[in-house]
């Protein structure tokens, strides 16, 4: 067998995507101009064909594109012969990085997937088989997941709407409102709520101090699991392992994904007490693997997760929460006074900036004959166009399109962060212009 051409592959696999993955994606990122033909990662930045860098602030690369140690790891491991996956489910490797998470964390049981579906999913499942109620809450504008179990905690819309009828007992209730909370839990037939610390792609709302309280005394007081849905803010990204770890209690249930792979390969967990899984899934040997994903917990992914555990030490921890709190500071900074900027919230290295969603017959979906999209502000994906041609790989909230949800690497440097303020507001200024 001939050896794969990644070179080739990077030139031709962009119409070999349209052609035989989606072709609504490939269209997208044409009309957008997104940065779309890499050619290959410098620096923790992607790298054009031109010699162009790029800054992600996705997310998912916490420690830039191509984390040399994680990627080490693998190769170590490679030069092994140790199977990848245990046809008795008892891998190893799982078992190495269960200990190092409970370590980390204090919890002492732990469940494997791909993704942060996977893992949602299987915190949805633990809760009702643990505590035998059939109410599942989330709070509107949530953001969990594509599987049927974690749409259906979704905010309604495009990501929620086209695939119902949903899962039965799975109600939101809203945002900082206390009240509504009681109320919701007063029934006591309520498993678990399910919460983001800040929740991103609904605008990046941190939950106030005193709604975090609240949460964790009623559902404490009701018998209820407090599930953290941690996928984009655990790891170091708020400055501590755990954006939860400074809560009045720790949540029952924890659940990561994205960075935890390093970047590199799929990684999720679901993170919990082993009473807990004990109640859910203890009745017997059988029960024991109700709720299973195949390749959770493969040895690879365990590899490169137990690297990126390495490499979120202390020091890296107290750097980013320093750029985080530079990054905040920044941003209020830097643009305040724009007349386009509604607000800047967040915390540590995840900003979100509000746009003001000016009505204007050149600044419409219609004018760019995307008439489907009556009613979006495209404003956000204007000033996404614009900061792709500064270098940056910017992103809008799926929930709110108005917002930008910005997430720097961990180790960013500070002239970084404010290079990119900088560029940020001239671009938004330039399209204040226009209006």
């Amino acid at each position: 067998m001939a050896p794969i051409d990644h070179a080739e592959i990077l030139r031709k696999g962009v119409e070999e995507f349209r052609d035989f993955v989606n072709p609504l994606v490939a269209a997208r990122v044409l009309v957008t101009g997104e940065p779309h033909r890499i050619a290959g990662t410098r620096g923790g930045r992607l790298l054009l064909p031109d010699g162009r860098l790029i800054e992600d602030l996705h997310g998912t690369q916490s420690l830039g594109h191509r984390a040399s140690a994680v990627a080490d790891a693998l190769r170590d491991y490679l030069a092994t012969d140790a199977p990848s996956w245990y046809p008795s489910r008892v891998n190893p490797y799982a078992g190495r990085l269960g200990r190092a998470l409970f370590e980390r964390t204090g919890y002492d049981n732990a469940f494997f997937g791909m993704s942060g579906s996977d893992v949602v999913e299987a915190a949805m499942k633990l809760a009702r088989a643990a505590t035998g109620r059939p109410r599942l809450l989330s709070l509107v504008g949530a953001y969990h997941g594509t599987t049927m179990g974690s749409c259906a905690l979704m905010n309604p819309g495009m990501f929620r709407d086209p695939f119902a009828p949903h899962l039965p007992g799975v109600s939101p209730v809203p945002r900082e409102d206390v009240d509504a909370l009681a109320r919701a839990l007063t029934p006591g037939d309520v498993a678990a709520i399910i919460v983001e610390p800040i929740q991103l792609e609904g605008g990046v709302f941190p939950l106030s101090e005193s709604y975090i309280a609240a949460l964790c005394e009623l559902t404490e007081k009701h018998g209820v699991l407090l599930v953290a849905d941690e996928v984009q803010t655990g790891l170091g990204r708020l400055g501590r392992f755990l954006g939860t770890s400074t809560w009045p209690r720790r949540p029952d249930v924890v659940v990561l994904a994205k960075a935890l792979g390093g970047g590199l390969l799929p990684c999720s967990a679901m993170l919990t007490r082993k009473e807990t899984f004990l109640r859910a899934y203890g009745k017997d040997m059988a029960t024991a693997e109700a709720h299973n994903v195949t390749f959770g917990g493969n040895a690879m992914s365990c590899v490169a997760a137990l690297s990126m555990l390495d490499l979120l030490t202390p020091e890296v921890f107290a750097v980013a929460g320093a750029r985080g709190d530079h990054f905040q500071a920044a941003l209020r900074r830097g643009l305040s006074g724009c007349p386009l900027v509604v607000e800047v919230r967040g915390a540590g290295l995840i900003a979100g900036v509000e746009l003001l969603a000016v009505d204007h017959p050149w600044l419409s979906f219609e004018h760019f004959g995307i008439d489907e999209l009556h009613g979006f502000s495209p404003i956000g994906l204007l000033v996404c166009h614009r900061m792709y041609k500064r270098g940056y790989y910017c992103f809008v909230c799926g929930h709110r399109w108005s917002t930008l949800r910005l997430q720097p690497r961990l180790d960013i440097e500070e002239s970084a962060l404010d290079a990119f303020v900088t560029a940020l507001r001239e671009e938004i200024d330039a399209i204040a212009e226009l209006v």
